[in-house]
């Protein structure tokens, strides 16, 4: 069994991700009280779970960043229909339909006279009644230390790890994800579902090339949850 923290490392290794990026955005030359924003997000199936390369704009946190490190929320329409997860009030509203939010988030921990930086992933689940998007179900929070199977951050790059089995998310052959830059309308991209075919492959990547598939064990929960 390949353990989860190869499947990143390796896809950190790789010059190239198999998929296209699904939203690509350009955000103004950011200031210094500016947060870091996306630029870039791939996102495909792993196995069972969903794979994630997050680009930033800027060093998402850390020291460089300070007190105004990434606050970034993405949405992921898991089986690309509108008619589950999220129902927002405004039926224009591109956000419609997200069964899942993730949101990075880069802070400080504060300990009597010391603090360190720390990076947050909260993953949250919409039901059929989630009218608002603060009504949706924490399914974990993850961090890089506790978490490392799951979460990679290097420079201005996140990799995710998104358990599928977690919560009770529908699955389709396509799913849509959105961002909605601060001061911008929001980005749409399409990507590969988990039911696509060859979507239950565990894909490697070494030195930039596609590898054989290996089969990873089923996990019905994150190690740490």
């Amino acid at each position: 069994m390949l353990r989860p923290l190869v499947v990143v490392v390796a896809l950190l290794a790789s010059t190239v991700f198999a998929e296209k990026p699904a939203i690509t955005y350009k955000p103004p030359p950011p200031g210094e009280e500016d947060r870091p924003l996306i630029t870039e997000i791939v996102v495909g199936p792993q196995g069972t779970d969903y794979a994630f390369k997050i680009e930033f704009n800027k060093e998402p946190w850390g020291d460089a960043c300070g007190n105004r490190c990434a606050n970034a929320t993405l949405f992921l329409d898991t089986d690309n229909n509108k008619a589950t997860g999220l129902k927002l009030k405004d039926p224009k509203a591109v956000e419609s339909g997200a069964d899942l939010s993730i949101t990075i988030q880069g802070t400080k921990v504060y300990r009597e006279a010391s603090s360190r930086s720390v990076l947050k992933v909260k993953v949250r689940q919409f039901a059929e009644d989630s009218t608002e998007i603060d009504q949706g179900r924490q399914l974990a929070e993850l961090d890089p230390v506790q978490d490392q199977e799951r979460v990679l951050a290097q420079g201005t790059s996140v990799y995710l790890l998104i358990d599928a089995n977690i919560g009770d998310l529908p699955a389709g052959s396509k799913l849509r994800v959105v961002y909605h830059p601060p001061d911008s309308k929001a980005l749409v991209g399409n990507a590969q579902g988990l039911s696509a075919p060859g979507g239950s492959r565990v894909e490697l990547f070494k030195d930039g090339k596609l590898s054989n598939p290996v089969k990873k064990k089923k996990k019905t929960d994150y190690e740490k949850f």
